[in-house]
């Protein structure tokens, strides 16, 4: 008697061999661009303070002794890597942000996280556009400039409205003003983003890499020389969803560290506390730290959105409260 063919994979099953058939995905291309895969500490004594972003602090060593930090992303200690030279390199990183519960977020998650030394956003639209493509079966790449798309889909322009304006158009778009953080054209910019601009980005199957980000949202990114207004940063959305984002990285120390304490200032205007300056972060930075892009992508919204889903427990085998 012949045998009787295997039962048809589950739910679950089906769940994580999607999960892996993406992952390997990813890993071959990066593989074959000649990327180096690393894995780098989730826990490190230093983190890069960012302006809405917030840690977990890990008690390593005692109540008495500094702690230790979750990662809310392996930036800095790739960076490091770089500075020691890596060349380019990527990782799946487990990733840990405080108070980041939703749809979309969670307080710990799976970054794929790259950087390419030499590269530049003109290189690294195509593989963008090869991994949308590889992954969710979508064609070509839209790229357009933030003041592009939020004369278009907000009806401001990001590098010039007065905060007066930026506050008109979010009543016209039915976006509420800010609570808890400053009532700015910074804070608007965020809003804005994230409730109007965005989800009309990536839409009918072609992907978008929103570039040319006002300077005062450059994050890490180095200015634009043919206009110091802009950064030369990008993020990518697809069906209104942002996927992944990154930028052509200043290696200036200086700068860096300047970046660093604006993002401390305005968490401290903001009721939260300022992180530690991450000295061996800084000290990476300067000759040794090569030029090139920079990019994070969240797995899980990739595995989300091939899935068909419309949220991230969707897409996990451990939905928050169930680990």
């Amino acid at each position: 008697m012949p045998p009787a063919d295997p039962p048809a994979p589950g739910p679950l099953r089906a769940l994580l061999e999607r999960r892996a058939r993406v992952r390997g995905t990813l890993r071959g291309m990066f593989d074959a661009g000649g990327f180096v895969e690393v894995d780098t500490p989730v826990l490190s004594a230093e983190v890069v303070p960012e302006a809405h972003i917030d840690p977990i602090a890990v008690p390593l060593d005692g109540a008495a002794a500094p702690p230790h930090w979750l990662q809310a992303s392996p930036e800095a200690l790739m960076k490091r890597l770089l500075a020691a030279g890596a060349g380019p390199i990527y990782q799946f990183a487990r990733s840990f942000r405080a108070g980041e519960r939703g749809r979309m977020h969670d307080v710990e998650f799976v970054l794929l996280e790259w950087y390419e030394p030499g590269a530049t956003l003109d290189s690294t639209a195509p593989l963008l556009e090869r991994l949308c493509a590889a992954v969710l079966g979508t064609t070509g790449l839209e790229r357009v400039g933030c003041r592009t798309a939020f004369l278009r889909h907000a009806g401001v322009d990001p590098l010039a409205a007065t905060v007066a304006e930026w506050r008109a158009a979010g009543e016209r778009l039915g976006v509420a003003s800010p609570h808890g953080d400053a009532d700015s054209a910074e804070t608007w910019f965020e809003l804005l983003l994230a409730e109007v601009v965005g989800p009309a980005l990536g839409r009918g199957g072609v992907p978008t890499a929103l570039e040319a980000w006002p300077a005062a949202h450059a994050a890490f990114a180095r200015l634009d020389p043919a206009d110091p207004r802009l950064a030369r940063r990008f993020e990518l959305f697809v069906e209104g969803i942002e996927l992944a984002n990154g930028w052509e990285e200043d290696p200036g120390r200086d700068l860096l560290a300047r970046r660093i304490d604006d993002a401390n200032r305005i968490r401290e205007a903001s009721g939260r506390p300022a992180l530690p300056v991450p000295e061996r972060f800084l000290a990476a930075h300067g000759a040794a730290m090569p030029t090139g892009v920079g990019a994070a992508l969240g797995f899980d919204r990739l595995v989300m959105l091939a899935a068909g889903r419309d949220s991230l427990d969707a897409a996990r085998p451990f939905p928050p409260g169930e680990a």
